[in-house]
């Protein structure tokens, strides 16, 4: 049997928490990316938990995939890999196969639909956005980071500016679909979440 042949048998499944912690480590994620990405989950989990009657989501792929979007971060710190596309192959090596492709889309997201359904990539991409290393911020906030962190070139901060309208649409998106108001939402995750390994 070919490898492509053998990773298509794969059958897809979903991590649960446990298995999320054991990834974390044994991928040696850094303590600060575990941190950042607790958040990211406490984040995504208060949009999840929060939608509207009738709009359908999987909790659990928003929740692992969230804790694993950074699953190669530390790596690629040493190698300059995309970290997001890595993470992928390896989710998808491991037979996580819906759990890597949001994990390849949280840098930027490719075939956005803001008409359609809300989708686990499009939560996951916002929460990740609005945290900065592992603290809540607001968007203008987390894009002057980015900025200052990557915008080594015109070019790159283009990119990120361009990323921050695309942010806005998923933000709008989204607040459209929630019982409560999204601030409100992330505000008592902010007041109550205690990020802890």
């Amino acid at each position: 049997m070919g490898k492509s042949t053998m990773i298509k048998s794969i059958c897809d499944r979903i991590p649960d928490r446990a298995e999320c912690d054991e990834l974390i480590v044994r991928h040696s994620m850094q303590p600060h990316i575990v941190l950042h990405s607790l958040q990211v989950m406490n984040v995504a989990l208060a949009i999840t938990d929060n939608l509207r009657s009738g709009v359908a989501v999987n909790r659990e792929l928003v929740m692992a995939a969230s804790l694993l979007h950074d699953i190669r971060k530390t790596r690629s710190i040493t190698t300059k890999e995309h970290h997001d596309l890595s993470g992928g192959v390896l989710l998808r090596e491991l037979g996580f196969l819906s759990v890597a492709e949001v994990v390849e889309q949280h840098v930027r997201i490719h075939h956005l639909n803001l008409a359609g359904r809300l989708e686990e990539r499009e939560i996951v991409y916002y929460a990740d956005k609005r945290v900065l290393h592992d603290t809540i911020v607001t968007v203008e906030e987390r894009i002057s980071d980015l900025i200052t962190r990557y915008g080594t070139t015109e070019a790159i901060r283009n990119q990120i500016l361009d990323n921050k309208g695309q942010l806005l649409a998923i933000e709008q998106k989204i607040a459209g679909l929630m019982a409560i108001d999204l601030h409100r939402a992330i505000a008592v995750t902010a007041q109550s979440s205690v990020v802890t390994t």
